[in-house]
């Protein structure tokens, strides 16, 4: 409140529990609390937006394939590539930037044959997903008595969202999952303040990822830092690692990380992202609600529901999933509740989607409301519908 200023979001207030809605579900012991406004982001649409904003601005993506080695030839660098299916390729570049999260450090050491300055301290964070403890569209944190915050969210209309842990990883990256004593600890936290009361058995779905986090001196996994670094490595082409990293501020790192690089690369007119709109984003200046209420008026042959989840999903863009539908049917087979074939079409064909999983829990998280009939008729339509670089 007092070192940011306020541009779009309010300030924080005190509210009392006994009147607001937020106070509803909790438990009655609680009647003062603090209200204060965020932003939100659906990591999913994030990631697979800023690679199609990448690719129209010239980059080639690469999906399902792995950069197993880097040889220095002069001033480039020699990389060799591995997809899927074990084909190996390689490529030159002036520069390469190893932005592997969690794997960072091990690729450093592997492919480009160097040794980390900066140590990464894995820390495990895992979510829970329960069916909805509350109607209203606030989110609570929480505070445990080991003085870590926890969030409860609500999530995908039908559902809420608690997280997340804060547990050391010692193993492989990739081997990372929730365990029954962080179940457990999620539970309990919400049990302690709302009057509804929750158990492993109420888990629907969870998740769990990995925070790569600069190695510091705290003993505690929650006080680890969440600040990033930059390491060049000395060579004739540079090395550039990204240690640490954190969605809010992924755009400063990454004008940060083309600032050192600059040495190496063409002039590219200097940092430009601050006030620009990944795909379908541009929707900012009417607003989210008058947007979707656009959409209505423009294809009122289509339920609102799904018209509102495509705007979610593809802001302006759904205009290009949508073009001359005039009724349900134009949309083509409902392969899942809710899902047609001309949204899988674009999700093969636009953002690299190759499997039910891709659609249901990369590019969306519709897995939370299909069965297992349908996620295996949506498994179905790709085997079937593949392009050639899946086969």
């Amino acid at each position: 409140d007092h070192l940011a200023r306020r541009r779009c979001l309010e300030g924080s207030r005190s509210i009392d529990l006994r009147h607001h809605p937020t106070g509803e579900p909790l438990e009655t012991r609680f009647s003062r609390g603090f209200v204060y406004s965020d932003g939100w982001v659906d990591d999913a649409r994030l990631v697979v937006l800023n690679a199609l904003d990448a690719q129209e601005r010239g980059a080639r993506i690469l999906t399902r394939t792995a950069c197993v080695a880097l040889e220095a030839e002069g001033a480039l660098w020699r990389a060799t590539l591995r997809d899927a299916t074990g084909r190996e390729s390689t490529l030159h570049a002036r520069a390469v930037v190893n932005a592997a999260g969690p794997w960072a450090a091990r690729f450093l050491a592997e492919a480009g044959h160097a040794q980390a300055v900066h140590g990464l301290r894995l820390v495990k964070g895992s979510h829970i997903i329960v069916p909805r403890l509350f109607d209203h569209d606030h989110a609570y944190i929480f505070q445990a008595e080991d003085r870590r915050i926890v969030f409860a969210i609500p999530y995908e209309q039908r559902f809420t969202l608690v997280g997340t842990t804060a547990v050391d990883h010692s193993g492989p990256p990739g081997d990372v999952r929730i365990d029954a004593a962080e179940i457990d600890y999620l539970c309990g936290l919400a049990n302690r303040y709302f009057r509804r009361t929750i158990s492993s058995a109420d888990v629907v779905s969870s998740y769990a990822g990995l925070r790569p986090l600069l190695e510091d001196e705290s003993a505690d996994a929650s006080a680890v830092t969440r600040d990033y670094t930059l390491e060049r490595a000395s060579s004739s082409a540079p090395l550039l690692t990204v240690f640490g990293g954190k969605i809010t501020t992924f755009r400063v790192l990454a004008e940060e990380a083309l600032a050192r690089l600059a040495d190496a690369l063409p002039p590219h007119g200097g940092p430009w992202t601050a006030h620009a709109s990944l795909p379908g984003g541009d929707f900012a200046r009417q607003g989210f609600d008058a947007f979707v209420l656009e959409l209505q008026r423009r294809y009122p042959a289509l339920p609102a529901p799904l018209l509102s989840r495509l705007a979610r999903a593809y802001g302006t863009r759904v205009h290009r999933l949508l073009a001359g539908a005039c009724a349900v049917g134009d949309l083509g087979p409902e392969v899942a509740p809710g899902l047609h074939e001309r949204e899988l079409r674009y999700l093969r064909d636009v953002e690299w989607a190759r499997s039910a999983e891709d659609v249901l829990w990369r590019r969306s998280k519709l897995g939370l409301h299909v069965d297992a009939a349908a996620a295996a008729r949506v498994q179905a339509w790709f085997d079937r519908f593949a392009p050639e670089d899946a086969r």
